[in-house]
């Protein structure tokens, strides 16, 4: 079996789009307190690119859906001249084919804001996309990657869980795939809102807390315990063996009294070590059985379609926020509009209002304001 692993990294157009790509097996994401732009990781769903399908009306859904894929992709590459469609195509056929080189490359391309780059990343994104459903079909319409999103507050030990149970996935034949997010934002001391953007891109959210309580954890978010699927309690050896046990039942009794979120799963607790690798095996051996029962129930394909609709309209938001700050009459009145504000000679919804009435002007329509 294959497995590509995904840590947190600082890019987030790397978050959003490389969950994307088609390498088969587990994709590990680990998160660390990091609070995420406003984009944080969604990716350009396929399903949101309905063009020219009513034609197909008649046609088996798997047909149906390859002519849309092929009329949707057809469009997208009309424009590129032929440096730049030789330029995608190795870029394509090296990302399929696992190079690191194009990975890297495509990363590039992806994470740039010139405006034509950002047009040719769409293009490859839709080939790696048109190539990974195909791979999917192929795989009896199973996902080829299992996607975990690990998180913890400071001092949890999530370097130390990776490296380990990286090392132990990869002695046994998978390949693994590691997304990384650089903690650039520890001063609140505990889990942010970053998380919530981790748990929405991934089929199992994993908690990672140390064996501690009180002050050290009353940066976990009630709503954070909610959204995980399994909560391991780390460092869980030596004199730490004892508190890590009392923990773990406060969990497990916090856990019963929670909102329901699968017919299938109940969330689990346990407890691991990373320096002796107690514990390690059997949390990977609940990740599975959390993946065979979510896939046999169709919740885990249920969860991957409500992310979908949610990464669609974060980037739909974020794009629109970028063109409404960048419009010409807005940006030449906000800087006044905020003295206002914070002045308290204007009220946050009358400025916001004057604001998106000059938003709906013509660039060259300025509104003076008095």
């Amino acid at each position: 079996m294959n497995v590509p692993v995904l840590l947190q990294h600082p890019h987030r157009h790397f978050l959003k789009r490389l969950l994307r790509t088609p390498f088969r097996c587990y994709h590990f994401i680990f998160h660390s307190s990091t609070h995420l732009r406003s984009g944080s990781p969604w990716a350009r769903p396929f399903d949101s690119l309905r063009l020219h399908c009513t034609k197909w009306m008649l046609l088996s859904d798997g047909l149906k859906r390859k002519l849309c894929v092929q009329t949707t992709l057809k469009k997208h590459t009309e424009g590129l001249s032929d440096k730049e469609q030789r330029f995608v195509d190795k870029l394509y056929t090296g990302l399929i084919q696992g190079q690191r080189a194009c990975l890297a490359e495509a990363i590039t391309l992806i994470e740039s804001t010139h405006s034509r780059k950002k047009e040719l990343a769409q293009v490859l994104l839709q080939k790696v996309l048109v190539y990974h459903r195909e791979q999917e079909q192929l795989n009896k319409g199973k996902p080829r990657a299992f996607r975990v999103g690990l998180s913890g507050p400071p001092g949890a030990g999530k370097s130390t869980f990776i490296e380990y149970f990286g090392k132990m996935l990869t002695e046994r034949g998978h390949k693994l795939s590691v997304l990384a997010v650089d903690p650039s934002s520890c001063t609140s001391g505990g889990v942010g809102q970053s998380e919530f953007a981790v748990a929405d891109m991934v089929d199992m959210f994993v908690l990672l807390l140390p064996p501690a309580g009180g002050d050290e954890l009353q940066g976990i978010k009630r709503g954070i315990i909610e959204m995980a699927d399994l909560v391991a309690i780390t460092k869980s050896d030596g004199d730490l063996v004892v508190p890590a046990r009392r923990i773990q039942a406060e969990y497990v009794s916090a856990l019963k009294l929670l909102r329901k979120r699968s017919e299938v799963w109940r969330p689990k607790v346990v407890r691991i070590s990373a320096r002796s690798g107690e514990g390690i095996t059997e949390m990977w051996d609940k990740m599975k059985e959390f993946r065979d029962l979510m896939l046999a129930s169709g919740e885990l394909i249920a969860r991957r379609q409500k992310q979908q609709k949610v990464w669609m309209w974060n980037l739909i938001q974020e794009s629109v926020l970028e063109h409404f700050r960048t419009h010409p009459t807005v940006r030449e009145q906000i800087p006044l509009l905020e003295r206002k504000v914070l002045s308290g000679a204007l009220s946050p919804g009358l400025a916001a209002d004057l604001l998106l009435k000059a938003f709906k002007t013509k660039t060259n329509e300025v509104h003076p304001i008095q």
